[in-house]
């Protein structure tokens, strides 16, 4: 992959991370909110689910985070855009739709399958 396409891709995972970072903030904030003042058990059992909702967000994407850092490792090693298992070149709409993706569609589609998940079709 060129250089410039590259830095597209780095500038794609940056705005990304930034976009991350500010929702896992939102989210680790209302997973840590108190029932101060709280009236009701109806009150009470919604904090607890927004509560709930918010730690299970924060944990995805603090996974998702995880998987930006990595890609942003990739460009940085030369490895970006690479499948990860056969070593074929990532479709550059793929990586537009997942800058992400470690896999190619051919290898992803393997993993899923071997771990019993459907891949829709269209």
């Amino acid at each position: 992959m060129d250089k410039q396409k590259l830095e597209f891709f780095r500038d794609l995972l940056l705005k990304q991370r930034e976009r991350t970072l500010a929702g896992l903030r939102v989210d680790r904030e209302t997973a840590l909110q108190t029932g101060d003042g709280v009236v009701d058990v109806g009150e009470e059992s919604e904090l607890d689910q927004n509560k709930s909702t918010a730690a299970e967000l924060a944990g995805r994407e603090s996974d998702l985070l995880r998987e930006i850092d990595e890609a942003l490792q990739r460009i940085d090693d030369g490895t970006y855009g690479e499948c990860s298992s056969c070593g074929k070149p990532i479709a550059e709409d793929r990586l537009k739709a997942m800058p992400t993706a470690r896999y190619d569609a051919k290898c992803q589609a393997q993993i899923e399958a071997a771990q019993g998940i459907e891949t829709p079709t269209l």
